[in-house]
Parts: structure tokens; C-alpha cells; sequence
């Protein structure tokens, strides 16, 4: 009787590691960064240029 008992624990224990099946992995989509323009870090000086220019002429 033992033995039984013993035997039906296992074979639950045994079908619920199984429970959920084979999953085969999947691979998370690479995260690719957008940049700005290159011309982003060109603006700013020239703005700079355009109002200092200003600035000397009056």
C-alpha cells in the first residue's frame, strides 16, 4: 500500500512539472536607438554666430 501511495505522489508531482508543455524560447527584438541629424549639433553655433554678428553690427 506504501508502495502505491509513493507512486501515485510521484506521477502527480511528475505531471505538474510538465504541466505547461515545451516553449521554445524566443529572442527579444534589438533595441535600436534613433540619433538626431547631424546637422542638430551644427545648429546652435551658428545661431550663436547669427547673434553675436548681430550684436557687433549695432
Amino acid at each position: 500500500m506504501k508502495k502505491i501511495a509513493l507512486a501515485a505522489a510521484l506521477s502527480v508531482a511528475a505531471s505538474s512539472a510538465f504541466a505547461g508543455g515545451f516553449v521554445e524560447p524566443q529572442m527579444e527584438p534589438e533595441v535600436v536607438k534613433q540619433t538626431t541629424s547631424s546637422s542638430g549639433g551644427v545648429l546652435v553655433p551658428l545661431l550663436l554666430l547669427v547673434v553675436l554678428a548681430a550684436a557687433a553690427a549695432s
